[in-house]
């Protein structure tokens, strides 16, 4: 899955970076991106990339009430094509998230605390997950649309898999067209894009419990650190 992740980029840099104009929405970075936060996503109008301010947890448009976002901020990428509250976004509205990193938490042999890690790319780069947005009216007009954002998940590669069995698509850059293309409903060729990125471009390194509270945010919170003991993690030891 994907609970928590960092988006610190500035936005100029995110909009070069995926080769779209500058968000009209202005966010403020954050190193603890937590469900119903107010996100960057890519997408496409006519042809054309744009970056914009997304709520994160999906809302469908027959939803009676915004509340279910909060349970609909990830999406299986094995189900897309037949989940209600997905299916009609995978066919039109895809999107790219931008990330710095994701967390993810190990457990600890005898303790309920668990470890958190940050997951992220060698060289520093921006990850692009995978995504579906929405637009969602609700029952009051004179209240403006609320666009949201999912991010979809698939079977976690070899890195990530001494943590969790989930993970984020990681979409590279060949793959972003295909995925943006609003004319393109074959939704077997685009789930063959919704795969496990390749363990190379992800390394770990644990941080501080305090990323566990979402009232932490802070550049510190990605600082490595030395783990509590953790068992045998294969590669985390």
């Amino acid at each position: 899955m994907c609970g928590r992740y960092v988006s610190a980029t500035p936005p100029d840099q995110i909009a070069a970076y995926f080769a779209t104009g500058e968000p009209e929405a202005l966010l403020d970075p954050s190193y603890n991106v937590a469900p119903t936060d107010d996100v960057y996503a890519v997408v496409t109008d006519d042809g054309v990339r744009h970056l914009d301010a997304f709520h994160w947890g999906l809302v469908p448009y027959w939803a009676t009430d915004a509340k279910i976002a909060s349970r609909l901020i990830n999406a299986r990428s094995e189900t897309l094509a037949t989940n209600n509250s997905f299916k009609s976004a995978f066919q039109r509205r895809r999107c790219l998230v931008p990330a710095d990193g994701f967390f993810e938490w190990a457990k600890r042999p005898g303790t309920k605390v668990k470890q958190p890690y940050f997951a992220h790319h060698p060289d520093g780069d921006l990850y692009a997950f995978a995504g579906l947005w929405e637009v969602w009216k609700g029952a009051d007009r004179d209240q403006p649309p609320l666009r949201s954002c999912t991010i979809i998940t698939t079977d976690a590669n070899t890195t990530m898999a001494a943590l969790h069995d989930r993970m984020p698509v990681i979409l590279p850059p060949s793959a972003w067209d295909a995925w943006l293309d609003r004319d393109d409903d074959d939704v077997d060729l685009l789930g063959k894009l919704l795969v496990p990125a390749p363990p190379e471009v992800i390394t770990l390194h644990p941080v501080s419990t305090a990323v566990g509270n979402v009232r932490n945010n802070g550049a510190e919170l990605i600082d490595e650190v030395d783990p509590e003991p953790t068992g045998q993690l294969p590669g985390l030891d």
